[in-house]
């Protein structure tokens, strides 16, 4: 079993004073470590033989659907002009840009510009390509090394195709790091913030495990009284009757994803499992894109849940918007004072920004914008 942070602190030597420990790197100024598989998209935004722009921490990608149905990822630019490839449009198996209609493969390189007679002389590259997958209704792309791509696994998401689970999924932009979305779902000690909507709840800490990529905490959940949401009752599995009930929940993250497992008690497998990630979307990683998979059991008569569902889904996004107002907070904090002054106290938190930046990579410092000064110049 892998140490958590109060056992490292306790194995320390008799006697031996460590000094003063330095202070870690900020984890706000740590970026997404690219050399993983990011959703990007929802597969029906990328329509056959459409396009559509997204980004990965601040680069520029354009998808689109050929006629065979593959989905490609390009950088979204035209080698030409520099005009976005995400205005153009789809010919066949080539993208063509909305400019000059040069067309370019799903391997980046130029197909054709039509204007340029056989032996004229040609650009020698096209653009970049990314490696390109979809699953789970999502296209991820590898925005990294692209030699890594093919022996990186896209993340497991067993649930997603069980006939026992239905699939609601989340797409939503958030205007915070990555790292303050990671805190919020492992430290379930902020139930407070829910109370208008879950009631009054009692989260105990049954235990946690930390490794070098990874964070798994066990809590205890207990509803102590309030008013609860009715769906929050069907969620836990409770039925329609919403019988008080003790749930425990399972939370991890394992970079640079997350999981949810919630069991109701006396119940030996999930209620609810959530799959989620946060993919930076602007080059300082102070925006970010969550996405979702929140896979709901299906009740003994299929037709409660169906009843249920849009229910369900106003429930899960005021719980959402919550946790969402909170985040944004932090990161406002962050950027009005230059730094990361909270003060946590849960060791919890603490080792899963350890994870966070020991698996990350540091931000590049921003740069200041050229200004030409227009002395000298003739009018």
């Amino acid at each position: 079993m892998t140490e958590n942070r109060s056992d490292q602190i306790a194995r320390g030597r008799p006697g031996e004073d460590p000094g003063p420990a330095p202070a870690p790197p900020d984890l706000r100024r740590i970026g997404a470590n690219p050399d993983f598989w990011y959703p990007v998209a929802l597969s029906r935004s990328v329509r056959k033989e459409g396009v559509a722009a997204a980004v990965f921490a601040g680069e520029r990608i354009a998808l689109y659907r050929a006629k065979s149905g593959a989905v490609h990822a390009l950088e979204d630019r035209c080698a030409h002009r520099q005009v976005p490839l995400s205005m153009g449009v789809v010919d066949g198996e080539t993208l063509r840009c909305c400019y000059h209609a040069w067309a370019y493969r799903g391997d980046g390189r130029i197909s054709q510009i039509p204007y340029l007679a056989k032996g004229d002389a040609r650009p020698p590259r096209g653009v970049r390509a990314y490696p390109v997958r979809e699953a789970y209704g999502l296209v991820f792309v590898f925005p990294g090394d692209p030699e890594k791509a093919e022996a990186t696994p896209l993340p497991d998401v067993p649930a997603h195709a069980s006939p026992s689970y239905r699939t609601m999924t989340f797409s939503r932009t958030v205007r915070c790091h990555y790292s303050f979305l990671h805190e919020n779902l492992l430290d379930m000690n902020h139930q407070f913030l829910h109370r208008g909507v879950v009631g009054k709840l009692q989260p105990k800490l049954l235990g946690y495990e930390s490794g070098p990529a990874s964070v798994e905490a066990r809590y205890l959940f207990t509803h102590t009284g309030g008013k609860r949401n009715r769906s929050a009752s069907l969620l836990a599995a409770e039925g329609l009757g919403g019988q008080p009930s003790s749930d425990v929940m399972t939370i991890r993250t394992e970079y640079p994803y997350q999981t949810l497992d919630l069991v109701p008690e006396k119940a030996d497998h999930p209620a609810l499992r959530l799959w989620a990630v946060y993919v930076p979307e602007d080059a300082e990683q102070r925006v970010c894109h969550a996405y979702g998979l929140l896979m709901i059991e299906k009740p003994r008569i299929p037709a409660a849940l169906s009843v249920a569902w849009p229910f369900i889904r106003h429930f899960t996004e005021r719980v959402f918007a919550e946790d969402r107002m909170a985040v944004e907070a932090e990161q406002r904090a962050w950027d009005e004072q230059g730094e990361d002054r909270n003060h946590e106290v849960f060791s919890l938190i603490l080792d899963v920004r350890d994870v966070l930046r020991a698996n990350g990579v540091p931000l590049a410092p921003r740069t200041t914008p050229v200004t030409r000064s227009c002395e000298g110049l003739a009018p």
